[in-house]
């Protein structure tokens, strides 16, 4: 696998992700995959809104919150709302303040959509057939330190890798592992994108022969299949033992 990540100007308000994309990206080839961070897509999207204009932000994150833990948690870095959004478990609703000059940058709307549709259009504009986009964030991992890349959203590709039925080195049938592609490639993007001053909101891979490529946009049982409900999870007890307040879910 090779990645390489794409500076660009400081993306704002009013820009075009399009013409990002057109002005930044190289010329891409078969069966390679584009990754973009959430962030300029909510920024071109207009999913901001500035900090003057947020009397309360418990009660906003609240509001954007799919689901939250009904108290801030406390922790060495102050109190943080534990919450759920689109069916990730995220601290603060995913609302970012770094590199939002002055900014709450919300995660972006309808952002499955808008991925197939930048999926749609460098297919189009590249003439290639096998193309995979991912649009990327980060967050934190149980029991370590810093933050981790993840997939938000993903398009042109299988997500996840399932290998339930087959055999081990031993002959060992496998029962029950499935490697999640787009988290794994959200990872690697956010290291090699960066999360500080770096300005580089964007990153090809190529060289994949573990990809299966898709011709079409995800299904509905395909997105589904990516967000493990917090009961079936590994760490669903622990999940579980908090009470979780409904939230507006950004409405």
């Amino acid at each position: 696998m090779k990645v390489n990540a794409y500076k660009t100007h400081k993306v704002k308000t009013g820009d075009d992700v399009y013409k990002v994309l057109d002005k930044y990206l190289p010329i891409l080839s078969e069966n390679s995959i584009v990754a973009i961070t959430s962030k300029i897509i909510s920024i071109t999207q207009g999913d901001v809104i500035p900090v003057e204009k947020v009397a309360d932000k418990d009660e906003f994150i609240k509001k954007e919150a799919d689901s939250y833990v009904e108290a801030p948690v406390p922790t060495p870095y102050g109190k943080v709302f534990l919450t759920r959004k689109n069916g990730h478990i995220v601290f603060t609703a995913g609302i970012d303040e770094s590199n939002a000059d002055n900014n709450y940058i919300l995660w972006p709307k309808n952002l499955q959509e808008k991925t197939n549709k930048i999926w749609e259009y460098l297919r189009k504009k590249h003439n290639i057939k096998n193309l995979g986009v991912i649009v990327t964030d980060s967050r934190f991992n149980p029991g370590r330190t810093g933050t981790l890349g993840f997939g938000m959203s993903w398009c042109g590709f299988e997500a996840v890798n399932d290998h339930v039925g087959e055999k081990d080195i031993f002959g060992r049938e496998i029962e029950w592992i499935k490697v999640n592609v787009i988290d794994s490639l959200g990872t690697t993007a956010a290291l090699i994108m960066g999360e500080a001053n770096e300005q580089t909101p964007l990153s090809v891979f190529t060289d994949l022969p573990f990809i299966k490529f898709q011709n079409r946009v995800p299904n509905k049982k395909e997105l589904d299949a990516v967000i493990w409900p917090m009961e079936k999870d590994l760490y669903g007890k622990f999940l579980t033992a908090v009470k979780w307040q409904k939230g507006g879910g950004g409405k």
